[in-house]
């Protein structure tokens, strides 16, 4: 069901593009250059990664840190792990006290895919090439063969499995990882309420781009597809969009074009710190 909710019902070696699989397949990787910015090396896992960049600069300049720019590896890894469990907790139902992690079944793992989950992370497109290979072996259904899901009823255990799954967040299939973790904890029938079409997949089975309910669950922890404030009513179906001012804002290339308007929540959000979206990749802008 959560890989229906993904990829599509068409998921699977033969409905999915192994290419767009291999896309999604990174982690989260900080870049040499630049010790607080986060990497991408293929199209498509933006519509995480700008979120979680996002708000792991909300997280940066809301602590004492005298420069964002400088920032060593353990205060990475702290700072990483803070912003996974602020949209791990973001995500939580309302009523729920309930949070849930992807992992890896490490009993099951063979050595290839171990050296997947467990070996360093590469910080340049160019080592990313020879472990592409893999990727391609471990094939999309061992993948999902693979994970398993971990529950939790108390944010301190979830924080404390985050900090400890650290490996899993920065190597090969974290993205994708985390994604899962925080559907898993928002709860796919929430999801499916939330989303104006159920059928439709959060990542888009052909060119494998996020869909902008994506974005808003990793934004806002609610799952609509729209990006207006409240709820609106078209030909008696209620379309559901943002209810209260976002921690991180939105806009849109789109809106400028008239497809879409964005709603206040959004462009006025609590932090000065906007993703941008185009018609082919979300770019994450900030006022400090």
């Amino acid at each position: 069901e959560l890989v229906h909710l993904v990829w599509g019902k068409k998921a699977g070696p033969r409905g999915l593009a192994d290419t767009i699989f291999c896309r999604w397949a990174q982690g989260f990787v900080f870049s040499d250059s630049e010790s607080t910015a986060l990497e991408q090396f293929e199209g498509g896992p933006c519509a995480v990664i700008a979120p979680v960049q996002a708000f792991l600069l909300k997280r940066l300049f809301t602590s004492e840190k005298s420069t964002w720019r400088d920032c060593p590896e353990e205060e990475q890894k702290n700072l990483l792990c803070h912003t996974l469990c602020d949209i791990l907790e973001m995500a939580c139902s309302d009523n729920s006290e309930s949070y849930c992690l992807a992992t890896w079944i490490r009993g099951k793992t063979t050595e290839e895919t171990a050296s997947i989950s467990e070996g360093p992370a590469e910080s340049s497109h160019q080592e990313e090439q020879p472990s592409a290979l893999a990727v391609e072996e471990l094939g999309f259904e061992r993948f999902h063969a693979l994970i398993h899901k971990r529950a939790f009823k108390s944010f301190p255990e979830l924080k404390a499995a985050v900090w400890d799954q650290y490996s899993a967040w920065t190597n090969r299939f974290g993205v994708l990882l985390f994604l899962y973790s925080v559907i898993l904890t928002k709860g796919i029938e929430n999801i499916k309420n939330e989303i104006e079409d159920a059928t439709e997949p959060l990542i888009d089975p052909v060119y494998g781009h996020g869909s902008q309910s994506l974005i808003n669950l990793l934004l806002t922890g609610h799952a609509v597809s729209n990006v207006w404030d409240g709820d609106r009513e078209c030909s008696g179906m209620k379309l559901l969009g943002i209810h209260k001012q976002a921690t991180v804002g939105f806009l849109t290339l789109m809106e400028s074009l008239r497809y879409c308007k964005v709603g206040s929540y959004l462009k006025s959000p609590k932090f000065p710190i906007w993703i941008l979206g185009s018609e082919t990749h979300l770019t994450v802008f900030f006022a400090k």
